[in-house]
């Protein structure tokens, strides 16, 4: 089995998500924009990763590489491989499949909540339909570490999973095997430290904005909750599928 990442820049790599693909013996490999732009064809790949960035999705003029780098992104969905988007990625997925991505109300920096949407949600866009199957199901509240200012709306028929206080699209599932995470369940002590080395420029007061102290006084249960979670997350979209009517 490969999986592949896609990574904009250095200081937003795997986390606690590398430790999980190699117990589950994925062969890994990926794209660094910040590098080399080079895709793979998405048929040789069993599992799609899209990381985090300081970046906007809409940076297109800037950043040339988001063009086909979006258009990766919606024809692995397409082919029915599972996709991963973290903060970025989620952004990314989002608008591959023709959703908005937009400044949030506010920046959301630090450790905050987010809360389980219930899984019976209806599905954007999907008027008089049952939401999708298998939807994957949140607690119903858990400290998570976010590190945006830009949401999204949500993509046709995507199934809302998680908001916040600050930020009512955290979370959604496209069909069986596609989620998009505005927040960061991979974050390790190494991670967040790189972060706050590279962007510690954003820290600027606000209602959820934490200053650094803050952030780094998260302890060990902290982090092995949230990476529990990113355990769980990549354990449900990798899972054997069923055939229909089984």
């Amino acid at each position: 089995m490969r999986a592949h990442f896609l990574q904009h820049v250095p200081f937003e790599g795997l986390g606690s998500i590398e430790q999980w693909l190699r117990a589950a013996g994925y062969a890994i490999t990926g794209t660094r924009f910040f590098d080399d732009p080079a895709l793979p064809d998405p048929a040789s790949i069993d599992l799609l990763v899209v990381m985090g960035g300081p970046m906007s999705v809409n940076d297109e003029a800037a950043l040339a590489w988001l063009v086909p780098e979006k258009r990766f992104v919606r024809a692995a969905i397409e082919s029915g491989l599972p996709v991963l988007g973290v903060c970025l990625g989620a952004q990314l997925i989002a608008s591959a499949m023709g959703a908005r991505v937009h400044p949030g109300r506010q920046k959301e920096i630090g450790w905050f909540p987010v809360h389980a949407v219930p899984a019976a949600a209806q599905p954007v866009g999907a008027a008089a339909k049952p939401p999708a199957p298998d939807a994957f199901v949140f607690p119903a509240s858990i400290d998570v570490f976010h590190w945006h200012g830009e949401t999204f709306d949500l993509p046709e028929g995507a199934v809302h999973l998680a908001r916040s206080d600050a930020c009512e699209n955290q979370a959604f599932q496209l069909g069986r095997s596609v989620i998009g995470l505005q927040f960061h369940l991979e974050t390790t002590p190494q991670s967040a430290l790189a972060m706050l080395e590279h962007c510690r420029d954003e820290l600027q007061p606000g209602p959820t904005v934490q200053d650094e102290a803050t952030i780094l006084a998260a302890d060990a249960g902290r982090y092995r909750r949230i990476n529990d979670l990113m355990a769980d997350v990549l354990g449900f979209l990798t899972r054997p599928q069923l055939a229909p009517g089984r």
